[in-house]
């Protein structure tokens, strides 16, 4: 059985979450941390339950997303992945991380692999389903646990929002359509674990998200 972790960093409130079940490997996805205290942190938590790394994954690229991409790939010696048309926006980041003050950055490693729709990410004894769904960002995947019905909806689904559409590459159009014909198709009690705020369910998106079409 899967086991979630969620972790908190940086000053855009980003959510990491690192994932792992009774053999103790785990994936870490998202990684925020900047600042060596949230490296720390991340690091104790997986030396404390003794978890071994093996996969590095970003549901999309945007800076707060990517922040601890070179600490977690060389610390653990894991491969980064993610889809294909987000690695311009993975690169683009040393381009402008001054401006957000993150003078600091460590340029991300290169994907050691795409991953898209319909493929499988597995750890453990434990698989997640891949489903692309750009708008927020153009290369924007969710990672599904069908048999624990929970989803890591990076930023694009939120209680009670959604993912921003202003930013190079986004679409509120886009995002829309994938937020309806990916998620929205899941299970009511599917509890989606969102790359910024507290986590949510499907159901409860469909009746009171008020920037959802009603289905």
């Amino acid at each position: 059985m899967i086991q979630i972790h969620q972790f908190t960093f940086n000053p855009f409130q980003e959510n990491t979450y690192v994932l792992y079940d009774e053999t103790k490997e785990c994936i870490i996805i998202d990684p925020g941390c900047y600042e060596k205290e949230e490296q720390k942190e991340l690091e104790d938590f997986i030396n404390f339950h003794e978890l071994k790394p093996i996969l590095l994954i970003n549901t999309h690229a945007h800076i707060d997303h990517v922040l601890g991409n070179f600490f977690v790939a060389n610390n653990w010696n894991i491969g980064l992945v993610l889809n294909k048309l987000d690695l311009v926006t993975l690169e683009s980041v040393k381009e402008y991380c001054t401006a957000y003050g993150f003078e600091h950055y460590q340029i991300s490693p290169e994907p050691i692999k795409f991953i898209d729709e319909g493929e499988c990410i597995t750890f453990g004894n434990s698989k997640l389903n891949v489903f692309f769904t750009p708008g927020h960002a153009p290369g924007h995947i969710v990672l599904y646990c069908e048999s624990q019905r929970f989803l890591i909806a990076g930023d694009v689904l939120f209680q009670m929002s959604i993912g921003r559409t202003d930013l190079p590459g986004g679409d509120f159009d886009t995002l829309i359509n994938s937020i309806n014909n990916k998620l929205m198709n899941l299970p009511d009690d599917t509890v989606v674990y969102p790359g910024h705020g507290p986590k949510t369910t499907i159901g409860f998106e469909q009746e009171n998200n008020p920037f959802l079409n009603k289905l």
